[in-house]
């Protein structure tokens, strides 16, 4: 009864897209792909969202990359060596062309670093790469780049810098260059009808490993049931954005599956101390003891995402082995809610955006009012989320919920901007912790960063600043030809991709 269930489904599915799915369907010969949104920008220094990246990342070359492994390693620069605290040397590869048939040459990537660091062209991506003081053209085909203190974590923000052309870019201006993008990787950009697609081809000159698709198509399609009724019916062969439910919906349909994988975003309740009754520790305490994450994961996420007791996630560097954070008990929870008394009966604040997966918000809230507390959820849209959590500690709200990745797979990118005090995310000031933070953005010995992050996972789970919940997974919905496993970086790397035989 339930196969027969699920074949009516897809079969459901399938009719539903004769109505819904765009005119082009996928070939042979054309990997074609469903987005949630088209992108914002095709200039990889303008924009980094999910549906620009999963475009642009195949049309630039990057300085570094990471294979499928999740290891750094080469792109455009060859090899690297430190050769100061503060000084890295980048051999840059010869031979490299871009769509235009100019060459790729190491004043290019110096124009690279320096147009993303230019506070004046006003790049999202600034505050990624704002370490970095100088880049220079060295003999011998190198660059170096110079630190304003030393950085390890540098490496990891180097895989998100693309290489651009000077001579185009400076030739057809930041806007042209948006809707025309020139680059140096495996797919040439071919065309962009706005609201509907983003049309690749092949370079077939390509330095590297060369695509096994002649062509790509990127499709943006907002509702995600229509994405699975894409698939299904075969006018997709991969889409992004499922949650656990549609992932179950595939798994009943022939010829196309999930594919997951756990990221590097780790999600959090924020508690705000900074805030009346919350100033007291003990009710921070009750909180986190109140939370049950393996309940959250198995009874909401179908189990794909992780639990995680600490505000990182095994994809990151710094990641604390063994270490565990503050553990479910509910009795403990209301005997320190007694302990507080009178503060504890005040309303809480809770803010959430409708981006997040509001069943998670409102596991969140029933878990704390079962324990004692008074929890009012506050959704509001993104821009006003944003404008809340980012504000005054004494103006922000009780709580939040939150999930932060820096695309860089360094604890440097998620506990430095969530807890130094010089940061907009933070509600923390306290000196001693921003010291550990700088010791550990600073410290080129990779036992000793550790060391400091153990130090700064023990302050959380003590203060209870976050209560760290899951290593959030991604989840793919894609053709069972297509041969291809997703990564913790969320890239789509089409040349990675292939039919299986």
């Amino acid at each position: 009864m339930k196969r027969l269930h699920c074949t009516l489904l897809a079969a459901a599915l399938a009719a539903t897209t004769a109505l819904t799915a765009p005119a082009v369907w996928a070939d042979a010969n054309r990997l074609a792909i469903d987005l949630v949104n088209e992108p914002t920008s095709l200039d990889p220094h303008l924009q980094w969202n999910p549906d620009s990246y999963y475009v642009y990342r195949n049309i630039f070359d990057n300085l570094l990359t990471r294979d499928d492994a999740g290891q750094i390693v080469p792109q455009i620069a060859t090899a690297w060596e430190q050769v100061s605290p503060t000084e890295i040397v980048f051999t840059i590869r010869e031979g490299v062309k871009f769509h235009d048939g100019s060459a790729l040459t190491p004043e290019d990537v110096v124009y690279s670093v320096q147009r993303i660091t230019n506070k004046d062209f006003g790049s999202p991506q600034l505050s990624q790469f704002a370490t970095i003081a100088s880049a220079e053209v060295l003999e011998g085909n190198k660059v170096k780049l110079t630190t304003k203190a030393p950085y390890p974590a540098l490496m990891g923000q180097l895989v998100k810098l693309s290489i651009v052309p000077k001579a185009v870019v400076d030739a057809m201006g930041k806007e042209a260059f948006n809707q025309a993008p020139v680059g140096s990787g495996p797919y040439k950009f071919d065309g962009w009808d706005r609201g509907v697609e983003v049309r690749l081809t092949r370079n077939d000159d390509y330095w590297g490993q060369k695509g096994s698709f002649p062509a790509a198509v990127f499709r943006a399609v907002p509702d995600a049931s229509t994405r699975v009724a894409n698939l299904v019916s075969g006018a997709s062969d991969l889409v992004v954005t499922m949650d656990p439910d549609l992932a179950m919906q595939l798994e009943a349909a022939d010829g196309v599956g999930p594919r997951s994988a756990l990221t590097e975003r780790v999600a959090y309740l924020a508690v705000n101390g900074a805030k009346p009754g919350l100033d007291d520790l003990r009710l921070r305490q009750a909180i986190a003891h109140a939370i049950d994450r393996d309940l959250i994961v198995e009874g909401l996420l179908g189990g794909f995402d992780k639990p995680v007791g600490q505000l990182l996630t095994p994809a990151h560097i710094g990641w604390v082995e063994g270490f565990e954070g503050v553990p479910y008990d509910p009795d403990k929870a209301r005997a320190l809610i007694a302990e507080v008394g009178e503060p504890a009966k005040r309303k809480l604040s809770f803010a959430t955006a409708p981006v997040f997966d509001q069943r998670i918000v409102q596991a969140l809230q029933q878990m704390l009012t079962d324990v004692g507390l008074n929890v009012e959820i506050e959704l509001t849209d993104m821009a006003t989320y944003l404008k809340k959590v980012q504000g005054d500690p004494a103006q922000s709200p009780d709580m939040s919920f939150g999930r932060w990745s820096c695309a860089c797979q360094d604890a440097d990118g998620v506990v430095y901007p969530l807890l130094h005090s010089s940061s907009s995310w933070s509600r923390v000031r306290n000196v001693e912790l921003d010291k550990v933070l700088e010791s550990a953005r600073g410290e080129l010995d990779p036992a000793k960063r550790v060391a400091d992050y153990r130090k700064v996972q023990e302050w959380i789970r003590d203060n209870v600043s976050q209560v760290p919940l899951y290593q959030a997974a991604i989840i793919y919905g894609a053709s069972d030809n297509l041969k291809w496993q997703p990564t913790p970086n969320e890239s789509l790397f089409i040349n990675r991709m292939s039919w299986s035989e």
